[in-house]
């Protein structure tokens, strides 16, 4: 192994991960057969397979088990060093390190470009994810900053909020309630549902939203992709729970409307958490600030909505 590179243990603990080269070429920002090159690497220094293939599924072998955890000690010592060294570069020439949940894709980038206009030199390092996977990112300190709606209730994290986020209920233009007031539960509950999967921020915010009503939707399907989502409602499979961060676009095109539900929209935060231990390199700090400072003035600014009413408020603390 003493010829094997920090790129090949990145990738090869990304694909462990993620159990999928293309999952793991999707994240890296690379194409398949180079990810699939590195690990065949990995294995002629091992002189192992570290993977195997039943059916369409991989799985680790005993011995990519094995370098699964040294693998990832090894890129937690070379991180911490990266980290200790930012120390000394300040906010200018700091390298940011921030994860978000996948709402968050529709307005972060703009919001990193920015934070680096006012900080110049400053490296992004930003990666979007669902719950579980960002969870994983905080737990193994791959991140300086996670960007969530619903901070852990069981780690030892620092949770600010820095922005309210909106859930509503949209279904297409010509929808029978598109015209409809103040429309009560008990005729939502009549309504196919197309929503996120279960164990998604958005279904458990779902959950906060409904209540003792969650256990009566009629769920026609459970999909991961939010963008699916809307293009089904669309398409008039059903009607959804969503972020209103992720439907600005078309909601100024005509194409989806937000129902005039009672005790919606539901009002929750977006958060910006990091461990309680983590000691935060000066640029996680400055943006941080910038989050708490602008960063709610600037979501609605970049996705042109006007403030929503507070008609039913649930922040976490």
């Amino acid at each position: 192994m003493k010829n094997a590179t920090l790129r090949q243990l990145k990738v090869f603990e990304t694909v462990a991960r993620l159990l999928s080269f293309s999952r793991a070429a999707e994240e890296l920002h690379l194409t398949q057969p180079a990810v699939s090159i590195q690990v065949k690497k990995l294995e002629g220094h091992a002189g192992l397979a570290l993977f195997e293939q039943l059916g369409k599924k991989i799985y680790l072998t005993p011995a990519g088990a094995e370098l699964l955890s040294y693998s990832r000690v090894i890129i937690q010592q070379f991180q911490s060093v990266e980290e200790a060294l930012d120390q000394f570069k300040g906010v200018s020439g700091g390298k940011l390190n921030v994860a978000v949940i996948s709402a968050g894709d529709y307005f972060f980038p703009r919001l990193l470009v920015e934070f680096a206009s006012r900080h110049k030199n400053v490296t992004l390092n930003f990666t979007v994810h669902n719950r579980e996977e960002l969870l994983y990112q905080l737990v193994d300190n791959m991140t300086d900053l996670a960007i969530m709606v619903r901070p852990p209730a069981d780690m030892d994290t620092i949770n600010e909020a820095f922005a309210p986020h909106p859930y509503v209920i949209v279904a297409p233009p010509n929808h029978p309630l598109a015209q409809k007031s103040r429309i009560p539960m008990s005729v939502l509950m009549r309504e196919q549902f197309v929503v996120r999967e279960k164990g998604s921020d958005t279904w458990h915010s779902m959950q906060d939203g409904f209540g003792e009503h969650f256990a009566n939707i009629n769920i026609g399907m459970e999909i991961k992709s939010t963008e699916t989502i809307k293009q089904a409602v669309i398409a008039g499979m059903g009607i959804s729970f969503l972020s209103a961060h992720t439907i600005s676009q078309e909601l100024q095109a005509g194409s989806l409307v937000v129902l005039d539900v009672r005790d919606f929209p539901l009002m929750l935060n977006w958060y910006v958490v990091h461990r309680k231990n983590k000691h935060l390199p000066p640029v996680a700090e400055a943006f941080k600030k910038f989050l708490l400072n602008d960063g709610s003035s600037l979501i609605q600014q970049i996705l042109g909505l006007d403030p929503m009413p507070e008609k039913r408020s649930k922040a976490r603390r």
